[in-house]
């Protein structure tokens, strides 16, 4: 089961995300290729020993290598988190080396999106977060499948932090 983010009191969340499916397209196009140049080396190998490919061995170590590169990727994009809350950002990536990157949402100056001509046909983008910090720290949802629905809900976040808390004035 995947670990959610620990929530202070009075935080709750805004949005929570994964990158999208099609952001690791290239990650899966890449590990294409390295199925088949292993099958052509595969069939090398076989085809050395005897006359003839062994079609059955190369068939089973293209699906093996096949399975493996679909499961990593999904692996990958399951186990990389982004969170906004009326509190605070936060990016969880990683299994069993975990990376955790989070600042407040008041310190949150900039939101920037961008999406190159592929990311636009794959109706993905990257949300950037420029923060009130004395050295480069920046966050990024990176892959994103509605950018323009994470900016709105950082704008949300930020509406709902300024706002005074009940009974206060």
């Amino acid at each position: 089961m995947l670990a959610r983010m620990e929530r202070e009191p009075g935080e709750h969340i805004i949005f929570e995300g994964h990158p999208s499916w099609r952001s690791i397209l290239g990650f899966y196009l890449k590990g294409l290729l390295g199925v088949v140049v292993a099958c052509a080396i595969a069939a090398g190998v076989t085809r050395s020993a005897g006359d003839e490919v062994d079609s059955g061995l190369v068939t089973l170590v293209g699906i093996v290598l096949l399975v493996a590169v679909l499961v990593a990727g999904y692996v990958k994009r399951l186990f990389t988190t982004y969170t906004i809350s009326n509190h605070r950002l936060h990016i969880r990536r990683g299994i069993i080396a975990r990376s955790v990157q989070q600042t407040l949402i008041n310190r949150v100056q900039n939101v920037n999106t961008r999406q190159s001509v592929l990311q636009r046909l794959l109706m993905i983008g990257d949300v950037t977060f420029d923060t009130a910090a004395d050295f480069d720290f920046d966050l990024q949802f990176a892959g994103v499948a509605s950018p323009s629905a994470v900016v709105e809900a950082v704008h949300r976040a930020q509406r709902e932090a300024d706002a005074p808390a009940p009974g206060r004035r």
